[in-house]
């Protein structure tokens, strides 16, 4: 049965990337039997210079009715000025939310290809193979009340609310067993609860949903230690949950790890597995229109998509050989060059499609 996949590039190097994966994604269609159809559809600046929004109605209807998305990336200098509500950024927060993908996983896996590429010692990272699971839809970044407001004395505040309820961190904490259950059974909650109420039922819940799950060895740690120890002895950790706005810290960090964020890819799920698939790195407007962006982060997207909304394990493990088997001939885009000559984001894309097929003929 066909399947439907919305293609959303949005900003900056968006829409230089997601043609990358279009070009794989077509491979896998003709090649490979995968029988998906590809739409597209605006979202982030390039839709609020359409239709003035970030998240166009046809644009969310599209997504609501596909089985998968796929987006590039959201946000440019010149949308800075406008309303929130108006933000590029905020599109994308607003498609997590109407599509309730509250269950983000966030891989940061070394390929021993790539070994001197990070900041850490060899022997710190290689073989670095961490899930972060990232609540996404609720936290401080939805919480209400929020805003500016101007006091008697005439000094204006800043507020923002840090909320979760007993169900939220619920269901987050059961998708981050299961997933454990799938990997090495070693899961590691990051809170503050030492100081957050809404940490100490974080802590609570989790302990509570650990009961489900006797076969996984669940620890917990305070967000600052946590940051410590990524840096410190990252292969510690093999599966990561916590709140959106730790998060969001906690997966950068393990980014670099891995010694470029162009590398990394990440899902976006709902409680039946839809997802949407996004590189982590930004529009990265100081770069866009160059063709030297790391396509890779994004093609290993469309095999997460393969693998968690698709149905599709065994091409989603493909693309992954694929990408490993480019990087063993030595193609790299000049954020991994480290020193060599380096390919452009097309030619990235085109090797990846060289090596799939190869796949393919073997």
């Amino acid at each position: 049965m066909s399947k439907k996949i919305a293609i959303l590039p949005g900003d900056g190097i968006g829409t230089e990337i997601v043609a990358e994966a279009i070009k794989l994604l077509d491979c896998l269609n003709q090649d490979f039997g995968l029988d998906a159809e590809l739409e597209t559809a605006a979202i982030g600046g390039a839709a609020y210079d359409e239709s003035g929004r970030p998240l166009p109605d046809s644009t969310l209807a599209l997504c609501k009715q596909a089985d998968a998305i796929l987006m590039g990336s959201v946000g440019a200098p010149q949308y800075e000025s406008l309303d929130r509500e108006t933000r590029p950024e905020w599109g994308l927060l607003q498609l997590r939310a109407s599509l309730e993908l509250f269950s983000n996983l966030r891989p940061a896996m070394l390929y021993p290809q790539l070994v001197n590429a990070s900041s850490l010692k060899p022997e710190l990272v290689s073989g670095l193979d961490i899930m972060i699971v990232r609540e996404l839809t609720g936290g401080i970044y939805f919480g209400e009340p929020r805003g500016i407001r101007t006091l008697e004395s005439g000094e204006r505040e800043g507020f923002n609310t840090l909320v979760y309820a007993e169900h939220e961190i619920d269901r987050i904490a059961r998708s981050a067993f299961d997933i454990a259950m799938l990997r090495n059974r070693k899961l590691c909650s990051v809170d503050k609860a030492n100081v957050l109420e809404v940490s100490e039922l974080w802590r609570e819940v989790v302990k509570d949903v650990a009961r489900e799950y006797p076969e996984v060895e669940l620890s917990h740690l305070y967000v600052d230690n946590a940051s410590m120890q990524l840096v410190r002895a990252p292969k510690q950790f093999d599966v990561i949950v916590t709140g959106n706005m730790f998060g969001d810290i906690l997966s950068d960090t393990a980014a670099m790890l891995t010694g470029s964020i162009g590398m990394l890819p990440s899902a976006s799920l709902d409680k039946n597995g839809k997802g949407l698939y996004e590189p982590i790195h930004g529009s990265a407007p100081d770069i866009a229109g160059k063709s030297i962006a790391n396509p890779l982060a994004t093609i290993l997207s469309v095999a997460m998509m393969l693998r968690y909304s698709l149905e599709q394990t065994e091409l989603a493990n493909f693309v992954d050989v694929a990408v490993g088997n480019v990087l063993n001939q030595g193609f790299r885009t000049a954020d991994i060059a480290d020193g060599t000559n380096s390919v452009s984001t097309s030619d990235m894309g085109d090797a990846v499609v060289a090596a799939l097929r190869a796949l393919n003929d073997s």
